[in-house]
């Protein structure tokens, strides 16, 4: 009985094993790219504030230009484009005006003094580094259609991998498993032994970090990923994202084409704590204004999605799970938070330390991988000598 118990998870381990290096040799590259572009991203934003500060503005004593103004004066440097919203961060921070079209691709910011509304910078979005970066994390520098299946599917793969690498580094008795918590090295300790060390020890530690990374990702990954987590947590609101229609259907309070400038005035007296308010104009007639408010930099699970009737400014109620947060429940909260959790925002900046550490040894398991898998399989042959003939001595005779 005993031999077959030990035959089974010998086979076991064989198969677990044999899926292991497959699987790694097949998505290692894809892997190591995701996981040096994360590793990058993880301080995007404070890299970036402190490449490209916005210009300083003095505070004054005057009106900032409303949304409405805004979209005109912007509008002066891309006629035509299609403006996604307009930011308002602090008093001396620059009204930033966002134009976005998925279909070709256009994605700029015009930065606009608060006051005058001259135009201070302007910013191509697609370009530079960290466009760069996202880019290869997103779709590896391919088209769209194949990089993003390409990522959707190696996330899948390093998740199944994660837990296969789990199961090969548990040792097979309690003797051996001290060897596996530490990195037993000594002066005679050969390259080989510190390559499986790295890949097995070090990998184990990480791998806590990285299933909750590789989580949040394949719920960005896969919207019906995304949902079924969402409802197994007992939610039960829509998780597509998107803009409910206005409520009324004729113009009551006869807003003249300003309805956002004066929602624009009336959010600014109410939110005074907010960090920035970011309003959304109307695609359509029937589509209601959408604002964002946020409370803290570089985080935001905690922002307030609310929606406004372009027609007489009545807050309408979201069906999805973007609203207002602290009227969200257990499941709304979770799912919000997975972006911040992901690039490790949720942790402030030593949870985006921790982040960076993780995506990096994430990067080195592939490599350590492969020199494990290339090692074994091309070993260098011991040198033969050849046999070396024996010289025959000639004997005198007597």
């Amino acid at each position: 009985m005993g031999k077959k118990r030990n035959k089974a998870n010998t086979t076991f381990r064989k198969i677990i094993r044999n899926t292991h290096l497959v699987l790694g040799l097949g998505s290692g590259l894809i892997i190591f790219i995701m996981a040096v572009t994360g590793c990058l991203w993880a301080f995007q934003e404070e890299i970036e504030a402190f490449t490209s500060p916005l210009p300083e503005i003095q505070m004054q004593n005057a009106a900032v230009i409303p949304p409405v103004e805004a979209r005109r004066l912007a509008h002066e440097v891309f006629p035509g484009r299609m403006v996604h919203g307009t930011l308002y961060g602090a008093a001396n921070d620059p009204v930033k005006v966002i134009f976005y079209e998925l279909e070709p691709e256009f994605y700029h910011t015009v930065y606009l003094h608060p006051y005058t509304g001259k135009v201070l910078h302007i910013d191509n979005n697609l370009t530079g580094f960290f466009p760069f970066v996202l880019e290869g994390h997103r779709y590896l520098w391919l088209p769209k259609p194949i990089g993003e299946q390409l990522v959707q599917w190696s996330t899948v793969i390093f998740a199944v991998m994660l837990l296969t690498g789990i199961v090969l580094w548990w040792p097979k008795n309690r003797k051996n498993r001290r060897q596996r918590y530490t990195l037993d090295w000594k002066e005679t300790t050969k390259w080989k032994r510190k390559n499986y060390d790295l890949h097995s020890v070090i990998g184990f530690y990480i791998s806590f970090i990285a299933v909750i990374i590789v989580f949040t990702g394949l719920v960005m990954a896969f919207e019906s990923f995304k949902a079924g987590t969402y409802y197994s947590l007992g939610g039960q609101k829509e998780t597509l994202w998107r803009v409910p229609e206005n409520n009324a259907t004729t113009n009551q309070i006869a807003l003249n084409g300003n309805g956002m400038d004066l929602l624009f005035n009336k959010l600014r007296s109410e939110y005074p704590q907010a960090v920035d308010l970011e309003f959304h104009y109307p695609a359509t007639e029937e589509e209601a204004i959408y604002v964002e408010i946020g409370y803290e930099e570089g985080i935001y699970y905690n922002a307030d999605y609310r929606f406004y009737d372009q027609n007489t400014l009545e807050e309408i109620t979201s069906p999805t799970i973007y609203g207002v947060y602290a009227e969200t429940g257990f499941p709304e909260k979770v799912m919000r938070m997975n972006y911040d959790i992901h690039v490790g925002a949720i942790g402030g900046l030593p949870g985006k330390v921790l982040a960076f550490f993780a995506s990096l040894i994430c990067a080195s398991l592939p490599v350590t991988g492969f020199l494990l898998w290339y090692g074994r399989t091309y070993k260098k042959k011991p040198v033969q000598l050849k046999p070396t003939r024996k010289k025959r001595v000639a004997v005198p005779v007597d």
